[in-house]
């Protein structure tokens, strides 16, 4: 306890944004896990329950377009715990009998916790910015790296957490549980968040919704096409895929794709790390430089080459056997992931890096909002595409999203933006 007394007061509150996160992110992958498997149990196709989760990304849309504006009129702290009582909602939903459990019902209750999510995740990315000494990049990059990498490791882990309580207590249980949880970070956020966190000292106006940088504009089209380009496969295509044509169980698919989103998180926190390593390979001091737009040109043309490969080693020409066919799958997606894991690190450091400190919610939101729209477009390519064309298919489709998001990265500036 004496050790968290002695620290700076920037410190504690970066600790308390990070733990708020953590519970919410919890609950957030324990939440789909038990959605996906209470469904599953139910009767429901993948491409039914795929349905179930269209209103949260919709929502997530509209939800980090708006919630820059609130989060710079009304203060981040605000907007975070909204968050969290917008999920405590949505779980309190959940909780009647699975009799009342219609789609619609469900459809709802995933909006709300869409929302949440993105009133959550903007606000958290936000406040990093104002908890950071203005010029020091460095930092910025490892407190938004290790804030990324955590939340994406915790969500992995949620969805185990999803499975032991759907086992333990059962759906409405699991909910109770992570519903009551989840009130107790309320409160404490409540009282430990500073009251004026991130409220911008001028009144932004609905029109400033859209952002005005070109750089951040740029950036944002690039995280689109970026997140389309993995959710155009993973969401639907390859869970469905795995099941056809390996045979796998449920349960082998929701552990294995856990186990890639944890190892996935701690890539990315590793990410500055990673980029020193790689980075010339001599001591000169400019290998520990935050990144740059060339940096995550460089790293979209990288990623780029992985579904194509994948796609081309699965395509009936090459006729892989069963098994190799398995392994070449599963390689190729452990890469996929460690590489898009350092993309979206960099992304995640270069929003924050290009917003203004004044009203900064406003650019992070917009990004964000960017960044729903490309898992929406994906999610819904992902069923559409494979239902007609095959996980091939879906696979050329991220390639050339990759391509177009390292064209685009071309246009970022080629030094750190001070901040």
């Amino acid at each position: 306890m004496s050790f968290v007394g002695n620290l700076s007061s920037d410190v504690k509150q970066y600790l308390v944004v990070t733990a708020n996160y953590w519970a919410f992110t919890l609950t957030d992958g324990a939440l789909r896990m038990l959605v996906i498997l209470h469904f599953h149990m139910q009767g429901f196709s993948p491409i039914k329950i795929a349905t179930l989760f269209i209103f949260y990304e919709i929502f997530g849309v509209i939800t980090n377009l708006v919630g820059g504006w609130l989060g710079a009129r009304l203060g981040l702290n605000r907007t975070m715990n909204t968050g969290l009582l917008l999920q405590v909602i949505a779980l309190a939903m959940l909780m009647v009998p699975s009799s009342l459990l219609t789609v619609v019902w469900v459809m709802v209750a995933q909006a709300l916790s869409g929302i949440a999510k993105d009133l959550n995740k903007m606000s958290a990315k936000s406040a990093i910015k104002l908890l950071v000494p203005e010029n020091e990049n460095r930092q910025l990059f490892r407190w938004v790296a290790i804030l990324t990498g955590s939340k994406n490791a915790l969500k992995g882990i949620g969805f185990f957490l999803g499975g032991g309580l759907l086992t333990l207590v059962g759906f409405q249980g699991a909910m109770l549980v992570m519903s009551a949880g989840l009130l107790l970070v309320l409160v404490g956020s409540l009282y430990l968040l500073k009251q004026d966190l991130g409220r911008s000292q001028f009144k932004p106006k609905f029109s400033d919704l859209f952002s005005k940088s070109r750089s951040i504009n740029v950036l944002s089209a690039a995280r689109l096409l970026l997140f389309a380009a993995r959710d155009v496969w993973f969401v639907v295509a390859l869970p469905v895929y795995l099941a056809i044509e390996f045979n796998w169980s449920h349960w082998s698919i929701g552990s294995f794709l856990a186990i890639w989103v944890i190892g996935y998180g701690f890539v990315q926190a590793q990410a500055p790390r990673i980029l020193r390593i790689l980075r010339a390979g001599n001591q000169d001091s400019q290998n520990d430089q935050p990144p740059n737009g060339r940096d995550a040109m460089i790293w979209a043309g990288a990623l780029m080459g992985i579904p194509t490969v994948i796609a081309v080693l699965l395509s009936p020409s090459i006729g892989l056997l069963n098994q190799y066919a398995q392994l070449a799958l599963i390689v190729g997606l452990l890469l996929f992931g460690a590489v898009f894991a350092v993309n979206s690190a960099l992304h995640s450091f270069l929003i924050v890096s290009y917003a203004g400190r004044d009203g900064v919610s406003l650019d992070v939101g917009f990004y964000y909002m960017a960044n729903a729209m490309g898992r929406l477009l994906g999610t819904i390519l992902s069923g559409a595409v494979f239902q007609y064309y095959g996980l091939t298919a879906c696979l050329v489709i991220s390639s050339i999203f990759l391509l177009l998001t390292a064209l685009l990265s071309i246009a970022l500036p080629r030094r750190a933006l001070t901040i």
